[in-house]
């Protein structure tokens, strides 16, 4: 049986990654954080705790569990490089990026080969849930290490759930925000035909929330972020987008006809596209705004 994680590294603390991790270290765990951006990981040692390291391969160096959160699954296997060489015999590798599935199972299958274990568990729930450490956690992998990383998951998450085999959690995720993308979308142009009809867009939020047209993005998404004109929830358009070609390269693999997804995958890429780098997803509204000369809450 494998000894309980003690000691974990985590690379990528930027939006999600940095409360994620500050959640570790109010757990008790002792926690060594590194990021691409210089000096990040010293601005976490003084706000939060724990130690800093200059790359990768110094945090992982003796740790019994290593976590990635970075924004592709490309990223995922040059820090697997890096550590592969440092990491003991029965340390935890945890990707928590929403990755390719695929390309997962080839690093998961690379780490084993050197006795290193992985899980795939991408996380839902956005930057609040994040700092409250209410995140959902989708896992794939095998039982046992699933098991050894329970501690580890439920100092961030509160809803974790097994899905299957490595990359299986990966794949939860993409398709997750493929749903959640969809009813964005579709929810934008109600708002902006019922205020184009005369009714007032944070109503029709209300009305919606007490109906069945309620979505995740009707609760938590269009008054606090598209009505108020923030637009600064904390995930970004690009990678919005990214998960969506994700879906669809599932859907590719598994042979399933997508064309309702394809096309919701195709208006988040002309946002993208329209809107350029940098905008937090939530932005795409505006794109549909423009197609109608309508923004909503009034201002033409």
């Amino acid at each position: 049986m494998s000894a309980p994680i003690k000691s974990v590294a985590f690379i990528g603390i930027g939006n999600m990654g940095w409360p994620m991790a500050a959640n570790l270290v109010k757990a008790g765990f002792e926690v060594t954080v590194c990021d691409a951006r210089p000096g990040h990981a010293a601005k976490f040692v003084t706000e939060v705790g724990g130690n800093a390291a200059a790359g990768p391969a110094e945090a992982a160096k003796g740790a019994d569990c290593v976590v990635t959160i970075v924004p592709t699954s490309k990223q995922v296997a040059d820090v697997a490089a890096l550590i592969a060489p440092v990491l003991s015999k029965g340390a935890l590798v945890i990707d928590m990026t929403s990755g390719q599935p695929g390309k997962t199972r080839e690093i998961a299958a690379d780490l084993a080969a050197r006795g290193v274990a992985m899980i795939d568990a991408p996380v839902s729930g956005g930057v609040p849930r994040a700092k409250t450490g209410d995140l959902a956690i989708m896992v794939g992998g095998e039982d046992a290490d699933l098991d050894r990383a329970d501690p580890v998951l439920k100092a961030m998450g509160t809803s974790i759930h097994r899905c299957g085999g490595i990359g299986a959690g990966q794949a939860m995720k993409a398709l997750n925000n493929l749903v959640s993308a969809g009813g964005f979308l579709m929810g934008i142009e109600a708002l902006l035909i019922g205020q184009r009809f005369g009714l007032d867009a944070a109503k029709m939020v209300d009305v919606l929330n007490a109906s069945s047209g309620m979505t995740n993005s009707s609760q938590k998404k269009f008054k606090q972020y598209v009505l108020s004109r923030r637009f600064d929830d904390g995930f970004g358009l690009k990678l919005m987008v990214k998960d969506l070609g994700i879906a669809l390269e599932v859907g590719r693999e598994t042979n399933t006809p997508t064309p309702f997804s394809a096309l919701c995958r195709e208006s988040w890429a002309a946002s993208l596209a329209a809107l350029g780098p940098g905008h937090n997803h939530t932005a795409s509204a505006q794109l549909s705004e423009k197609m109608a000369g309508e923004i909503l809450g009034g201002n033409k």
